[in-house]
C-alpha cells in the first residue's frame, strides 16, 4: 500500500491504555469519531490524562476539517499509526491563510540562451536524465485565493499542491491545534505532544521505498528518481535535479544543496590554483637557497643552535631540520603570496555569484516576496503567562516574561556562553603547556630511542614529534568539546526562549558558531600568530605563568607546523563526521531491520519502514550548514600556509553532497518541508569570514612565513652597505638571520644540558635579529631587524588595501539581482497582475450584465399596468 494520499503520520503508544477501547475508538475513528469520542467521554476515570490529551487533539483535529485513519501496529500491538489527510476544502482554505502561491498560468517567457549551449555536447553528460526526471513546468503565481479559485490553473486537484506543499499546510495545522487549557492558558501543537511522550513520532511519509517503484501507477515514485538519479554512487558526476529536491523536501533543503553545490563548482577554481601554486613550490624547492644553506654540511651542519628548553635541552646542528626546511620551500613560496592574493579576490566572487544565483532561485521557487507570517513557537506560547498592553495595538497580550526577567535570562545566557569560550581559551593553554613540557622530554629521549636510525630521526625531530601529538590531542579535545557544548548550547537558546523558529535557530547560529569559531581556529591563531613571536633571547628568555620557557618556532618560522594543524583538524573532521552521518545511521537502521525481521512475516506497510528510519529533527540542517561554513574558515582564513586546503575542501564537499543525499532518501525519516528565501544567518556569516580571511593572510604571510625578511635580505641586505655581495642574492641568508649568543653569558636556569661526549662550544646561533656578544648594544634588535619590521607592516597594509579595494569594486560591478532575473520578476508580476484584473473585470462585467438584466425586469414589471 503506497501512501501517497496521506500527509502527516501521527505515531503513538496504547500501552497505558486498555487495548480493546483503544481498538473501538481508532478503528471507527474515520467514520464515526464524534460518537465515539463522546462515549469515552463518559467513562473518564478509565483514560489517563495522556489519552484525554490525544483525544481531544484528534478531535479537534477532525473538527478542523481534517481526515484521521488509524490502523494497529504489525510488529507490535501497543503501537497505532494515526494517518493524516488534508482533503481538498482544507488545502485551499490554509493555503489562503499561509499566503502560498499557487500556479496562474504556464509561463511563456523565453529564457536567455546561455554562454555553455554551444557546449551542450558535453554538459549533456553531467546533466540529469530528462526521461527520468522530467522538467518542471514553469507557471506565473500567486497568492491562493478561494474567491478566485478560478483564476488558477487547476488542471487536477491531486497534483495542485505538490507533496511538499500538502506536508507543509497539515504541519501547519497539527502546529496549532489545541488539547488542552488550564489557567486560561492554551496548550497546543504536535511538537509539545510528541517531547511529552504523548505521541512518538510524527512525520509526513516517503512516497515509495527508495530502492524500487511504486506498484501503484499514481505515485511519482520521486523517492527512488531521487535515490537513482542524485543519492546512488553512479551519479556522484551529475549535477543535482534541485527542482525534484525543493518539490520533495521543500524549499529549505533545497536552497541547502543548491548553495552546497554552488560553493562546490567554485572551489573547483580555487582547487585549481591551489594545486598549481603547491606544483610551483614543489618544482621549484630544489632551487630554495636557503634551504640548501640548511642542509649544507659546511654551512648548516656547522652552525651549532642554542638550546631550546632549560637544564634539559642540549645543543643541536641546524642541519637536523633539513627535511623540514626543504617541506617548508614547497609553501612558503612567492607562489603561495599569489595565491593568498587570488583567495582574497575569489572569496568575494563567491559570496557575490552566490548571491545572483540565490535571487534566481528565489524566482523559479517563488520565494520572491514570502508572505509568510511566522508564528509564536508552541514553547514560547507555553510560557506565556504575563498580560502587557501592546505599544502598537493598545491591546492587552500574553509574554512569557516581563522585561526585567528578559534581561536577567539574556545576561545568564550570555555568561553561559563566556564560560565555554573562556574553557576553550583554558584548553588551549593546557595544549601550550603539553607542547612546552613534552618537547623537553622528545629532547632528552628522542635522540636516545632513535639512536642510530639516521632515516628516521631526519625527519622525525623533537619540534616535528610535538606538533604532530599536540595536533592529535588538540583534534581530540576539539571534538569532545564540540559534542558536550552542542548539547548546552541547546539548554542555552531553550533557556533564552526566543519567539519564533527563525529567532530560535539564529540565535543559535550565533552561539555554536562563536563557539566553533573559538574551538576549531584557536589553536591555528596560536600557531599562526603567537608562537615564537614572545620568546626573548636564550640569557632572558620569556615564561609562561613564571615556569614554563615559551617555545619557539624551527629556524624556518611556524608555517609548517600550522600547515600540518590545518591538515590534521580537517582530515579528521572529515573522517569524524563522515562516521557521524553515514555509519551511525545506518547501523541504528540496520539493528532495527533486524529486530523487525525477527518479529514478522508480513509485509511490513510504508508508515511502519518510516517509523523505523532515523529522525533528522529539526537542527538537522542547521549542523550541516554549520560543519560547511567551519570548513570555508579554514579554505579562507589560513589557506596562505595550506594552498591545498581547496583542493581538500572540493573533494570533501563532492561526498558529502552525495552523502547528504543518500542518508536523507534513505536512512531518515522525511523532513517536514518548510519555506526558506535564503540561507539565512550564514550568509553574513560568510561575509564576515571573508573581510577577516583578508587579514589573517596577510599576516600569516607577514609574521608566520620567513617571505618578507627573506626579500629584505635579497634587496637590502645582501649588498652593499649591509652585505658582501656584489649583486642580489640569497647567499648567506641563514647566517644573516640567526643571531650569535655567548654560552657564559646563560644564566643557570637557563643553561642547557650539554652532551658530555660533545665539547661545548663558546657560542651557539638563535632565531632573531639581534647584535652581537661584545657591541655596544649587545643582545638589543639590529637594524635588519627594523627594516623587517617595517617592511611587514608594509605589506600588510599595501596588500589589504590591495584586495580591500579589488572585494569592494567586485561588489560594486556585480548587482545582487542579474537584469535577467530583474526581468523576469517584473514581467512575471505585470503579466499576474494583468491577468487578474482581466479576470476580475470579466467577473464584474458578468455581474454587471446580470444586474443591469434584472434591473430592467423590475422596471419593467413597475411600469406594467397591475391587473384589476
Amino acid at each position: 500500500m503506497q501512501m501517497t494520499t496521506r500527509d502527516v503520520l501521527l505515531e503513538m503508544d496504547q500501552e497505558e491504555e486498555d487495548d480493546d477501547d483503544g481498538d473501538i475508538v481508532l478503528d471507527n475513528l474515520e467514520q464515526t469519531a464524534v460518537s465515539s469520542f463522546g462515549a469515552l467521554e463518559s467513562q473518564p476515570d478509565f483514560r489517563t490524562p495522556e489519552f484525554r490529551k490525544r483525544r481531544a487533539y484528534e478531535s479537534n483535529l477532525i473538527c478542523d476539517g481534517l481526515h484521521l485513519e488509524a490502523t494497529r501496529s504489525i510488529l507490535d500491538d501497543k503501537l497505532v499509526f494515526v494517518k493524516v489527510h488534508a482533503p481538498w476544502e482544507v488545502l485551499c482554505t490554509y493555503a489562503e491563510i499561509m499566503h502560498i502561491k499557487l500556479p496562474l498560468k504556464p509561463n511563456d517567457l523565453k529564457t536567455r540562451s546561455s554562454a555553455f549551449d554551444n557546449f551542450s555536447w558535453f554538459t549533456k553528460v553531467l546533466q540529469v536524465d530528462e526521461s527520468i526526471i522530467k522538467p518542471e513546468q514553469e507557471f506565473f503565481t500567486a497568492p491562493f485565493e478561494k474567491n478566485r479559485m478560478n483564476d488558477f490553473y487547476i488542471q487536477d486537484r491531486d497534483t495542485f499542491f505538490n507533496p511538499a506543499t500538502r506536508s507543509r499546510i497539515v504541519y501547519f495545522i497539527l502546529s496549532r491545534i489545541m488539547y488542552q487549557v488550564r489557567d486560561n492558558v492554551k496548550k497546543f501543537g504536535i511538537n509539545k505532544l510528541v517531547s511529552s511522550g504523548i505521541y512518538k513520532a510524527a512525520f509526513p511519509l516517503h512516497d515509495c521505498n527508495f530502492s524500487h517503484k511504486s506498484e501503484d501507477l499514481s505515485c511519482p515514485s520521486e523517492r527512488y528518481l531521487l535515490y537513482r538519479e542524485w543519492a546512488h554512487p553512479r551519479s556522484i558526476y551529475k549535477k543535482q535535479p534541485l527542482d525534484l529536491i525543493r518539490k520533495y523536501y521543500g524549499e529549505k533543503i533545497g536552497i541547502y544543496f543548491a548553495w552546497l553545490g554552488y560553493y562546490t563548482q567554485m572551489l573547483l577554481l580555487a582547487a585549481v590554483v591551489g594545486v598549481a601554486c603547491f606544483l610551483y613550490g614543489y618544482f621549484n624547492q630544489d632551487n630554495c637557497t636557503w634551504s640548501k644553506e640548511v642542509c649544507h654540511p659546511d654551512i648548516g651542519g656547522k652552525i651549532i643552535m642554542c638550546p631550546q628548553c632549560d637544564q634539559h635541552c642540549s645543543f643541536w646542528n641546524l642541519n637536523i631540520t633539513c627535511e623540514s626546511s626543504k617541506k617548508l620551500c614547497i609553501f612558503d613560496s612567492f607562489g603561495t603570496l599569489v595565491f593568498a592574493v587570488f583567495m582574497g579576490i575569489w572569496v568575494t566572487l563567491f559570496l557575490e555569484f552566490w548571491k545572483r544565483r540565490q535571487a534566481e532561485l528565489e524566482y523559479e521557487w517563488d520565494t520572491v516576496e514570502l508572505q509568510q507570517e511566522e508564528q509564536p513557537r508552541p514553547e514560547y506560547e507555553a510560557q506565556c503567562t504575563h498580560v502587557v498592553i501592546n505599544e502598537i495595538t493598545q491591546e492587552q497580550e500574553r509574554v512569557p516574561f516581563t522585561t526585567w526577567g528578559k534581561c536577567v535570562r539574556i545576561t545568564l545566557c550570555a555568561s553561559a556562553v563566556l564560560f565555554w569560550i573562556l574553557l576553550i581559551i583554558a584548553s588551549v593553554i593546557g595544549i601550550i603547556v603539553y607542547r612546552l613540557s613534552v618537547f623537553i622530554v622528545f629532547s632528552t629521549k628522542l635522540p636516545e630511542t632513535l639512536n642510530g636510525t639516521d632515516s628516521i630521526q631526519k625527519y622525525l625531530t623533537p619540534q616535528t614529534a610535538t606538533s604532530i601529538t599536540a595536533s592529535l590531542i588538540s583534534f581530540v579535545i576539539i571534538m569532545i568539546l564540540n559534542i558536550i557544548y552542542e548539547k548546552v548550547a541547546i539548554m542555552i537558546t531553550n533557556f533564552e526562549l526566543p519567539r519564533t523558529q527563525t529567532d530560535y535557530e539564529n540565535s543559535l547560529t550565533m552561539k555554536m558558531f562563536l563557539f566553533q569559531f573559538v574551538n576549531y581556529y584557536s589553536s591555528c591563531f596560536y600557531i599562526a600568530f603567537f608562537k615564537g613571536k614572545f620568546v626573548g633571547y636564550p640569557g632572558d628568555p620569556v615564561y609562561w605563568l613564571g615556569k614554563y620557557r615559551n617555545e619557539e618556532c624551527d629556524p624556518g618560522g611556524c608555517l609548517l607546523e600550522l600547515t600540518t594543524q590545518l591538515t590534521i583538524i580537517m582530515g579528521g573532521k572529515a573522517i569524524w563526521n563522515n562516521i557521524q552521518e553515514v555509519l551511525l545511521p545506518w547501523v541504528k537502521n540496520l539493528i532495527g531491520r533486524c529486530r523487525t525481521v525477527s518479529r514478522a512475516e508480513k509485509i511490513t506497510p510504508r508508515w511502519e519502514q518510516d517509523y523505523h528510519l532515523q529522525l533528522m529533527g529539526k537542527l538537522g540542517l542547521f549542523y550541516e550548514y554549520l560543519e560547511m561554513i567551519i570548513q570555508f574558515g579554514f579554505v579562507t582564513l589560513f589557506v596562505a600556509s595550506f594552498p591545498l586546503a581547496p583542493l581538500l575542501a572540493l573533494v570533501n564537499n563532492i561526498l558529502e553532497i552525495r552523502v547528504d543525499a543518500w542518508k536523507m532518501t534513505t536512512q531518515y525519516r522525511r523532513m517536514v518541508p518548510e519555506k526558506a528565501q535564503d540561507i539565512g544567518a550564514w550568509q553574513p556569516i560568510m561575509q564576515g569570514i571573508a573581510i577577516l580571511a583578508v587579514v589573517t593572510n596577510a599576516m600569516i604571510i607577514a609574521f608566520t612565513s620567513d617571505m618578507i625578511p627573506r626579500l629584505v635580505y635579497y634587496w637590502s641586505f645582501s649588498v652593499p652597505p649591509y652585505g658582501n655581495h656584489t649583486h642580489y642574492t640569497m647567499e648567506g641568508y641563514i647566517n644573516s638571520t640567526l643571531s650569535i649568543f655567548k654560552v657564559s653569558d646563560f644564566k643557570n636556569q637557563s643553561k642547557g644540558n650539554p652532551d658530555p661526549k660533545v665539547v661545548i662550544p663558546t657560542t651557539c646561533r638563535y632565531r632573531d635579529f639581534r647584535n652581537p656578544p661584545g657591541h655596544e648594544q649587545q643582545y638589543k634588535h639590529n637594524i635588519y631587524y627594523w627594516h623587517v619590521i617595517a617592511a611587514k607592516l608594509a605589506f600588510i597594509i599595501v596588500m589589504e588595501h590591495l584586495i580591500y579595494s579589488v572585494k569592494f569594486f567586485v561588489s560594486y560591478a556585480i548587482p545582487d539581482v542579474s537584469k535577467t532575473t530583474k526581468s523576469k520578476i517584473r514581467r512575471e508580476k505585470y503579466l499576474t497582475q494583468k491577468l487578474l484584473r482581466e479576470n476580475h473585470l470579466k467577473d464584474m462585467t458578468k455581474n454587471m450584465g446580470v444586474i443591469a438584466k434584472r434591473m430592467v425586469e423590475v422596471v419593467d414589471n413597475n411600469l406594467r399596468p397591475k391587473s384589476e
